[in-house]
């Protein structure tokens, strides 16, 4: 991320943070829980569907995340600004785990979920972000 985004990310994190808390990562994701053969099969059917004229491929939104000592915090990304626009979600860090890594030629994504279970989130870093994954797959033990 480059040092516009990341001002720009801690101006609009800086106020949510509790006394004490510190923030370790800044990065650009996706959350997106779509597969690759959905996204396959709707560009095939959009293809089809134009007489061949056109490919729909869906895109992502792209999202900041920022990882603290205690939480992990999402924004919305403005795609054309590189700003962030709206605070999406926050989840404590105490008692999450993560699934192992999955590498993929453009990218790569883990799981990260509550210890005792229950519905996951899906995060896709982008091949330039592995450096930034790293440092949160460390930060987050490795669910059993």
């Amino acid at each position: 991320m480059n040092g516009r985004r990341r001002r720009a990310l801690l101006a609009t994190v800086h106020p949510l943070l509790e006394p004490g808390e510190r923030v370790e990562v800044t990065t650009v994701v996706n959350l997106s829980s779509v597969s690759v053969r959905r996204t396959a099969a709707f560009a095939v059917a959009s293809a089809i569907a134009s007489a061949g004229a056109m490919a729909v491929i869906p895109v992502p939104t792209p999202m900041y995340l920022t990882m603290t000592d205690r939480r992990i915090l999402v924004h919305r990304a403005d795609p054309v600004f590189a700003k962030p626009v709206e605070h999406t979600l926050t989840i404590a860090r105490a008692g999450l785990v993560r699934s192992e890594i999955k590498e993929r030629f453009v990218n790569s994504s883990f799981v990260v979920s509550p210890a005792e279970g229950g519905n996951g989130l899906k995060i896709v870093f982008p091949l330039l972000g592995r450096k930034d994954r790293d440092l949160v797959t460390a930060a987050l033990p490795l669910a059993a």
